[in-house]
């Protein structure tokens, strides 16, 4: 039997994206295209196809009754009230959050301990929903002690959800999460800000976020230092000439398991931009959960990216997209 999903915020940049890269991989799974104003998102259903859209407000008490059974619920809009998380878990039905910071889980914990999932619930509130945390996480194999990781995202103006990142930025850039020196920190973000280096050896301002790469990358790898940081300036894409790129980047320092000092730099970069690979990343997910690489659907449970799928098979899929993965190591 064909999977039946529920895309919340389906008809926007980052839903639509999520749902076309479902379609050019899967011509019988069933989307519901799903927000306040379906009428917008019928354009959509008829490009995909065996699509359908559905109206969803989850500031009226709105439940998902009227939707009809569904296999996985994916969250690409804000849920401050945890509505759809809640009726995953009494329905029985897959869920993946991609809005969620670090001081944001605390009700899923508690929802999952009073409610344990029979169907897999993965935040993804990583940056590019998880593909950061799994190119870190691989490098760090390299590593019998890693001393620090520096991470960040940077955000192209010309892309196409550039403008609204921007705008948005003031909200999510306050307090920040870092671990510094084997102490976590809540931090006033506008006071730690650091210069990014980016491709092409210049340097923009940063700002750290509360994003779940620093809590995950720092239970992976046991680093003691682990931050993340939001830069703004032109992508590889735009200063090739091209179109914006969604660029990510890496700097790990440390022991390699050869006991030599070293670092690496690795640079991670879409040319589809911000909302491909936002989009591949939740793909990633939905392919373990329901079953779609091959394998037996996930078992129940809260998962995170890199215990949800083993990180070489996540890396080789995200190259398979497209995505190009670019490392610098010094004192190898």
């Amino acid at each position: 039997m064909a999977n039946r999903l529920l895309i919340a915020g389906g008809y926007g940049v980052i839903g639509s994206a999520i749902a076309r890269l479902i379609r050019s991989i899967n011509k019988n799974v069933e989307i519901v295209l799903a927000g306040r104003n379906p009428e917008k998102g019928a354009p959509l259903a008829r490009e995909l196809g065996h699509s359908q859209t559905a109206y969803l407000d989850l500031t009226s008490g709105q439940t998902i009754e009227n939707l009809g059974e569904l296999d996985l619920i994916v969250v690409a809009l804000q849920d401050p009230g945890d509505v759809l998380l809640q009726a995953a878990l009494t329905k029985g039905i897959a869920h993946i959050g991609i809005t969620k910071l670090a001081d944001e889980l605390s009700t899923l914990t508690f929802a999952a301990l009073q409610t344990p999932p029979k169907r897999p619930i993965v935040p993804l509130g990583h940056a590019q929903t998880g593909i950061l945390t799994f190119v870190a996480a691989q490098a760090a194999m390299d590593f019998a002690l890693v001393e620090s990781i520096e991470l960040a995202s940077l955000h192209d103006e010309r892309d196409l959800i550039g403008p609204s990142t921007l705008e948005e930025s003031e909200g999510f850039i306050s307090r920040a999460l870092l671990l510094q020196d084997a102490q976590w920190k809540w931090v006033d973000a506008t006071q730690h800000g650091r210069l990014v280096r980016l491709s092409g050896d210049y340097s923009v301002e940063g700002f750290p976020m509360a994003i779940l790469d620093v809590p995950n990358l720092a239970s992976i790898t046991g680093a003691p230092n682990v931050r993340f940081d939001f830069v703004l300036g032109d992508s590889i894409g735009t200063r090739a000439g091209k179109s914006a790129s969604q660029d990510l980047y890496i700097e790990m320092k440390g022991f390699l398991k050869t006991g030599k000092p070293a670092s690496y730099r690795i640079s991670i970069s879409d040319p589809k931009g911000h909302a491909h690979m936002t989009a591949l990343g939740v793909l990633l997910s939905i392919e373990r959960i329901l079953g779609w690489d091959g394998n037996p659907p996930a078992d129940g449970g809260v998962y995170l990216p890199d215990t949800l799928l083993p990180i070489d098979t996540a890396i080789a899929r995200i190259k398979d997209f497209g995505v190009q993965i670019t490392t610098e190591m010094e004192g190898v």
